[in-house]
Order: C-alpha cells, then sequence, then structure tokens
C-alpha cells in the first residue's frame, strides 16, 4: 500500500478555518461569525474552492451583498474581514487589490437615548437577575456582552470599580460601580456562590479559561474569584473541549428583557435595546456636566470623535468625582 493511501485525510476548509481562530484565541462568536461568512462566500461562487478564487470574486461576492441584499456597511466589513482572514492565515495567499467594491452606504444615524424618567420606568419593569444586569448597564456604561463577562474578582466594591477585560478591541478598562447596585449585586454573589459550591460538590464547578490559563493554572477555572458573577441557569457542553460546565448567562436574557419593559412602558418612538442603556448612560453624564475626555475613559473609546455623537444633548465641561446615572433614579 502506497503512503498517499496510509496517510490520514487532511482536514476540511472550515475545520482549517476554526483551528487557525482559535489559535489566535477569537472569540467563540467571532468564530461563528466567519464560518457563516466563509461558507456564504463559497456557496455564491458554486462551491468554488476559495483557493481558485481571488479579488475578482470577493468583489462580486461583497458587492452583491450591498446592491441586493442590501446589508449595513457593518455587516459587509464582517464578511471581508472574515474572507480576507480565510486567505491570510488559512490558505497563505495574496489577494491582490480589492479595488471596485461597491460600498454598503454607511449612514450617520445618532443613537437614541431615553429621559431619566423613562429610563427609571424602563428598569422598574424588569425584574430578577436581568433587573441588576440591566441597572449595571445604565450605572456603568458597559456593553451587554461586557456585563454578562464579568468574573467575581472584576468587581471592586472598596473602590467601587468594575474592571472589564478585553472589551471592544481587545483592550481592559476600568469603570464605575453604581453605589446602588451594590447591596444587590452581594446579593447575587452570595447566590453565585452557593450555586457554585452546589457545582463544585456535583463535580463540576470549572469555567471556561481565557488565553490558555488552564493550562497555566489546571486548577483556577474551580476557584471562587473566577467564576461568573451572572452565570447560565443549567450547565452546558463547551462547543469548543466538549466539557460540561456553567457559562455566563446568555445576553438574550437582557435584551429580552429590555424589550417587554420598553413596550409595558409605552416607550414606542425609540428604538430600545440594551446598548440604548450605553447610549443613556453617555449622555446623561454630558447632561450632569461632565468632560467629554472622562466620558471617552469609561466607555473605553478609542478616539474620542467615537465619543462626540453624544454632544448632539449636550456637552459641557466640569465635575471631579463621577457620579453613576443610576444612583440619581
Amino acid at each position: 500500500m502506497s503512503e498517499a493511501a496510509l496517510a490520514p485525510n487532511p482536514p476540511k476548509l472550515l475545520d482549517r478555518v476554526r483551528h487557525a481562530i482559535r489559535v489566535r484565541q477569537y472569540s467563540i462568536r467571532t468564530e461563528e461569525a466567519y464560518v457563516s461568512w466563509i461558507k456564504r462566500y463559497i456557496f455564491f461562487h458554486g462551491k468554488r474552492h476559495p483557493s481558485s478564487m481571488g479579488a475578482e470574486e470577493i468583489n462580486a461576492f461583497l458587492t452583491h451583498l450591498a446592491v441586493e441584499d442590501d446589508v449595513a456597511a457593518s455587516t459587509q466589513s464582517q464578511a471581508l474581514s472574515a474572507i480576507l482572514f480565510l486567505y491570510k492565515h488559512v490558505l497563505c495567499e495574496e489577494v491582490g487589490w480589492i479595488g471596485d467594491l461597491v460600498r454598503a452606504k454607511r449612514g450617520r444615524r445618532l443613537p437614541d437615548v431615553l429621559s431619566l424618567e423613562e429610563v427609571r420606568a424602563l428598569l422598574e419593569r424588569i425584574e430578577g437577575t436581568a433587573h441588576l444586569l440591566c441597572t449595571l448597564l445604565y450605572g456603568s456604561g458597559m456593553r451587554v456582552m461586557e456585563c454578562v463577562r464579568l468574573r467575581v474578582h472584576d468587581v471592586d466594591f472598596a473602590r467601587n470599580e468594575i474592571l472589564v477585560r478585553e472589551g471592544k478591541g481587545g483592550k481592559d478598562r476600568h469603570t464605575m460601580l453604581p453605589g446602588s447596585v451594590k447591596v444587590a449585586l452581594e446579593r447575587q454573589l452570595v447566590r453565585v456562590r452557593n450555586l457554585h459550591e452546589q457545582d463544585l460538590g456535583a463535580g463540576y464547578g470549572r469555567v471556561w479559561m481565557p488565553h490558555a490559563l488552564e493550562r497555566k493554572f489546571p486548577q483556577a477555572s474551580a476557584e471562587w474569584k473566577w467564576q461568573y458573577v451572572f452565570p447560565a441557569r443549567s450547565l452546558s457542553e463547551d462547543p469548543r473541549s466538549g466539557e460540561r460546565r456553567r457559562h455566563h448567562i446568555d445576553a438574550s436574557v437582557a435584551q429580552r428583557a429590555v424589550g417587554e419593559a420598553a413596550r409595558a412602558a409605552g416607550i414606542v418612538d425609540k428604538r430600545v435595546n440594551c446598548h440604548t442603556l450605553r447610549h443613556c448612560f453617555a449622555t446623561h453624564l454630558l447632561e450632569g456636566g461632565y468632560d467629554i475626555r472622562t466620558v471617552q475613559e469609561l466607555l473605553g473609546h478609542k478616539d474620542v470623535a467615537t465619543t462626540m455623537i453624544y454632544t448632539h444633548v449636550l456637552n459641557r465641561a466640569g465635575g471631579r468625582g463621577v457620579i453613576s446615572p443610576a444612583d440619581r433614579l
């Protein structure tokens, strides 16, 4: 029998994509999105192998997304990033100059912002864990995924701070811990600790660890400080390792709660979701007289120009010690 016959089957293209993504420590959400876009790209061109295609085919696919599918500019950009990742990191090929791409329209849309009274009415109609989570979103300016990914040791009650790890752009930052949620958050951690001890007793209690920390510190994933502040109700199988563990709560829990509360509060003239609470955080701080550089730092914006969008409401300088808008409710 020849060596070729004895050689194992080479990994499939999408498995190679997943491997390349995991080596670079991209999130599971990015992995799912990139694999989905690469599959769409391949199917769009009649299942041709990407190695037989290049700039012309990429342009055709992305132009189709903009013209025929009428996707948002951010969606088209994500598709392009996925395809370029495929060629650069998986196929190790240059795709040439992508110059004739029809870009999806990127309109300047001002964020919808609720008044203090509307925020109060919204939060009053949310119950349980979702209420604490949404109050934290408004009171700290975190993105919803940043909030659900919080670990126990990210919350500093003594300093009234929250450490947001690997926010957008992979950067860490500090933001405020609203005083109005401290008691509720302490009660939440008591419940979480009891749940963690139950999981340990049942032979579980280990959480996913970032950046290969599980290999460096094998016991760390079972430690209390690494547990999620907002754990899921039930155990689930890790899609990468196959290990059964308790992950963090799904962001859809908060999104669904906000949507239902907005309808119950009669807020029908504005787009309201979890990210709206982040917009409210920034705008209400500016209304309170805090300077835009402070708001920029709390939001984690790389460029102050991104934060400037909130000055359509008010842009006044001033303020020293920052008070969370949640404490004004």
